[in-house]
């Protein structure tokens, strides 16, 4: 069974972005041919970049970031799950994938992410080649929210017909492209 982690990158207080998250993790559990991994960058609480050495040695001196390297290193497949601000991605989500190199490589990743009007589409772009310089394969769909917290009802996201399609969409692709992938991290 693959381990799907769901990464929230969302950070600040007040936060829309959990509520999509607790989405994404609803959905993945339901649909049982994953273990999920629920990873809040703001609990996990990584310090802006503090590590001496370039991550592609994994010579880590710091007890969280070789925390962090068991954990991502222990999955197949991720969901990152963001905001755009500015235009991008949230400096959460760039901490938390620049501690680590290899532990990235050959593993399948989607996003959900949201913003005003764009929906975060700025946010996925900016993204996109991150991850691909990473190894990184990403599934075709993705899910952009416009204005997230018209789609909360008492702290539940409540998606549309589309996301939830693209979204059951992106775990089966998960599933295809583990085992595609798997293989080639070996």
């Amino acid at each position: 069974m693959p381990k799907l982690m769901i990464v929230l990158g969302s950070v600040r207080e007040g936060r829309v972005g959990s509520s999509l998250a607790e989405w994404v993790h609803r959905v993945a559990e339901a649909d049982g041919r994953f273990e999920v991994d629920y990873a809040d960058l703001r609990e996990i609480a990584l310090p802006m970049m503090d590590e001496p050495n370039h991550p592609r040695l994994k010579q880590y001196t710091r007890d969280h970031t070789q925390a962090w390297s068991r954990r991502v290193e222990e999955a197949d497949a991720f969901v990152f799950v963001f905001p755009e601000y500015n235009h991008s991605y949230s400096p959460a989500i760039k901490n938390a994938i620049d501690y680590l190199h290899s532990e990235w490589v050959r593993k399948p990743v989607g996003f959900v992410n949201w913003g005003g009007n764009s929906g975060g589409t700025r946010a996925q772009a900016a993204l996109r080649p991150v991850v691909a310089s990473l190894g990184m394969v990403m599934t075709r769909g993705n899910i952009e929210v416009n204005f997230p917290g018209a789609q909360i009802e008492g702290g539940v996201f409540e998606p549309n017909e589309q996301q939830s399609a693209v979204l059951a969409a992106q775990l089966d692709e998960f599933v295809a492209l583990d085992a595609a992938l798997k293989p080639l991290r070996g």
